[in-house]
């Protein structure tokens, strides 16, 4: 099957699957006389099985550690299971500080009069996180400007 045809079958880009190839994180594709890349079922399977992991959320380096767990008929499941432990972990950290982005322009937005007015709060708490970051304001101070 042709580099089109696998990236049809698994959902995975050409360019991914030749990113993929380049990193190692699969085989070299047998190739044609003509140079032309080929793979099979197998290939596509694998494709496949990326493919799921990054919908997941996993980094390319966990991904790479669950390929060689697959491969390897006679794994733990536990180390499965100790990875994807680390995964969830993570995504709780990033939905935790997804929540706090959003409260926090939730409050920024519900400030605004989204009128014709100039003073807007929203550039204004943009602005001043931006300060605070930088060390150029401390936290009191944001606390006074509410």
């Amino acid at each position: 099957m042709t580099i089109g045809g696998a990236a049809e079958a698994s959902g995975v880009s050409a360019k991914m699957i030749r990113h993929y190839e380049e990193t190692g994180l699969i085989p070299a594709a047998i190739r044609t006389d003509a140079g032309y890349r080929t793979y099979s079922e197998r290939d596509v399977h694998l494709l496949r099985f990326i493919r799921q992991g990054r919908v997941l959320g996993f980094s390319m380096k966990q991904i790479t550690a669950l390929i060689g767990l697959w491969l390897d008929q006679s794994r733990p499941s536990s180390k499965v299971k100790q990875l994807a432990r680390e995964h969830l972990r993570e995504l709780d950290t990033k939905i935790s500080e997804l929540q706090a982005m959003k409260s926090t322009l939730e409050r920024l937005a519900n400030n605004c009069h989204g009128d014709s007015r100039p003073a807007c709060p929203i550039l204004d708490g943009l602005a001043q996180g931006i300060m605070q970051e930088h060390g150029l304001i401390h936290q009191k101070n944001l606390n006074q400007g509410n």
